[in-house]
């Protein structure tokens, strides 16, 4: 144990540890990695901040996507077609042809390893209908998710975890991650954590840490997002001086309980519900005539929006949709849609057996997150050399972007994204690193700085209640990064967020102790969300065209010609935000497929 001074006097204790991989985050992602390095014979660590099944993949509820075919013929290269569309044509298409052929070998190991999937009456994987997933490139709805009833999240979490504690890994668990530990060359040693327990502090020494630490969905007002979704791997990232890639893309999911915003899977949809507004029309038919209900996300929440906007939507202030599910039956309803059955119940109100659900499109997932290639490997990108790495360093899962979702992710997809490039950090770390190599010494004063910023805010003494500032940011980033944007009001909201940033010199923490201090918790990761929300909102301003989830008022149509690329935003400790860019990748992995090329996006 070293005692390391701040420049305030106060000293702290920190505990050091030395790992072959740290991972950070335990989701359905950070597993993965963990137990797939752990059987690779590497000496890993795990640390997160909530007990592993409390991560957020517990609540993925509708399927995990692969092209199994046990309801209707189906193959990798129609589901490979559909994500790049999905996307929008900004996914790297090598990255998307490497998920969806893995997807199959990807779900097969999930069932050996004990996901309880639903089945059909021959025993295979159960597999429903979900927006955006077609057969033959686009001809009929697809049945490609595979369901655990409407809680597959849930069993892919707990039998991860499972795998986990099979192996000989080490978990910290309810450690909060503060800074990764960057060295004179830019590569990354390890990272800093706060025990909230015992209120010790630990660095953590690793030959490679990955980042698995989940999306920033709490930067919104209204999101389906737990209160730990806070972006915190993107906050370290940016601190590090390293760029977060198409922050701007947020997907909107269609059906959050009105006014809750709790989840209602698309699975609802792939059932057989559907949306009507206030006339009792089904309205999807007019927006997506062959797809319907289920077209894909981004297409619905503007659909929805649309009808709101234009005076039929429902209810005494005419300001929610309905979606229908009572013709379905409550023995189908039980079977296959259990959960959202008692969420309903619970939030609304509703009995989805008689009457149908109050929704609202609400903020569901972030496509933009740490830029990774297919190996996983964190990406600096330079003029010179646009997949230029990290070394070090890897991010998978919704703080990840890879790039399989482009500005717009399928439904089904994130749970498939987790798993095969879960395998794929812990294959790359197996290929990369000697278990037990010796590592060097870290640099001189490593973690000071984050310890200093530690200290900073647990002594924080502004006139600005954290819940306070938080709650501006929220309403910031839902008033002017919404379902519809414009340049007035990203320009008005660019401006907004800086004055909000400037409210952090301003914040108060009173509770000073170390030991389950929620108050600080809560100011470290409001710190990590509004670097997520300015390069959200300042990469959103500069991108004049409308595509995927980023729908432009002033500028409705994709601009393939202008901005067929990724954004990259670096955001500094002042708040100021510098954008770059990069290209999209047209290429394939293999000669197996063909590029697509872009075309009008139609369901």
């Amino acid at each position: 144990m070293n005692a390391i001074t701040m420049p305030s006097s106060r000293a702290y204790n920190v505990v050091d540890h030395t790992y072959d991989v740290v991972v950070v985050g335990a989701g359905g992602s950070g597993l993965r990695a963990t137990f797939g390095m752990g059987a690779a014979g590497l000496k890993t660590a795990c640390i997160t901040k909530v007990f592993p099944t409390r991560s957020h993949t517990v609540a993925a509820q509708g399927g995990v996507a692969a092209s199994l075919g046990n309801m209707d013929p189906d193959e990798w290269r129609w589901h490979m077609y559909d994500t790049v569309k999905g996307s929008d044509w900004l996914g790297d298409q090598d990255a998307i042809e490497y998920m969806c052929r893995e997807a199959v070998p990807a779900v097969y190991e999930l069932e050996h390893y004990g996901v309880p999937f639903s089945r059909t009456e021959e025993g295979k994987i159960y597999q429903r209908p979900f927006g955006g997933h077609m057969t033959d490139y686009g001809a009929k709805p697809a049945r490609r998710a595979c369901a655990a009833a409407d809680r597959t999240g849930h069993a892919i979490l707990h039998t991860l975890y499972q795998q986990s504690l099979k192996h000989d890994v080490e978990f910290f668990i309810e450690y909060f991650a503060l800074d990764l530990i960057m060295d004179q060359e830019g590569v990354c040693r390890g990272v800093m954590a706060w025990n909230l327990e015992d209120g010790t502090l630990h660095r953590f020494r690793a030959q490679i840490v990955v980042l698995a630490t989940g999306g920033y969905g709490r930067a919104f007002l209204s999101c389906t997002s737990a209160h730990t979704c806070t972006g915190d791997g993107n906050g370290m990232v940016l601190r590090a001086g390293l760029p977060c890639q198409d922050m701007e893309f947020v997907q909107f999911h269609p059906t959050g309980i009105f006014p809750a915003g709790c989840l209602i899977t698309e699975g609802a949809r792939g059932e057989g519900g559907y949306l009507t507004n206030s006339q009792g029309e089904r309205f999807m038919e007019r927006y997506a005539p062959t797809a319907k209900d289920l077209a894909s996300r981004d297409v619905v929440s503007r659909s929805m929006t649309i009808e709101i906007a234009e005076g039929r939507g429902c209810g005494p202030n005419k300001d929610h949709i309905m979606l229908h599910l009572e013709h379905l039956g409550a023995d189908l309803l039980h079977e296959r849609l259990p959960g959202i059955s008692e969420t309903s119940k619970v939030f609304a109100g509703v009995d989805v057996t008689k009457e149908p659900i109050p929704v609202l499109p609400t903020v569901h997932y972030n496509m933009g997150g740490v830029p990774t290639n297919v190996h996983t490997e964190v990406l600096r990108p330079t003029r010179d050399n646009p997949d230029a790495i990290v070394p070090g360093l890897m991010a998978v899962g919704e703080g990840a972007c890879v790039s399989v979702h482009g500005a717009n992710r399928l439904g089904c997809n994130s749970l498939l994204d987790i798993v095969v490039f879960g395998r794929a950090a812990a294959n790359r770390a197996a290929e990369l690193i000697r278990p037990g190599a010796s590592q060097p010494s870290l640099p001189p004063k490593a973690g000071e700085a984050s310890l200093d910023r530690f200290d900073r805010t647990r002594h924080a003494k502004g006139g600005t209640k954290v819940a306070d500032l938080r709650l501006d940011m929220q309403r910031t980033m839902q008033m002017h990064a919404a379902v519809f944007r414009n340049s007035k009001t990203l320009t008005r909201g660019v401006a907004e967020m800086q004055r909000v940033w400037r409210g952090l010199d301003d914040m108060s923490v009173t509770d000073r102790s170390l030991v389950w201090n929620s108050d600080l918790v809560e100011a470290l990761e409001l710190q990590n969300l509004m670097g997520n929300a300015m390069t959200t909102m300042v990469g959103a301003e500069a991108r004049s065209e409308s595509r995927g989830a980023h729908a432009h008022d002033d500028y409705p149509e994709r601009d393939d010609v202008n901005w067929m690329k990724h954004t990259l935003a670096w955001c500094g400790d002042d708040g100021s935000v510098s954008l770059d860019y990069r290209p999209v990748k047209m290429q394939t992995l293999t000669n197996e497929v063909s590029v697509f090329p872009p075309k009008k996006r139609v369901y």
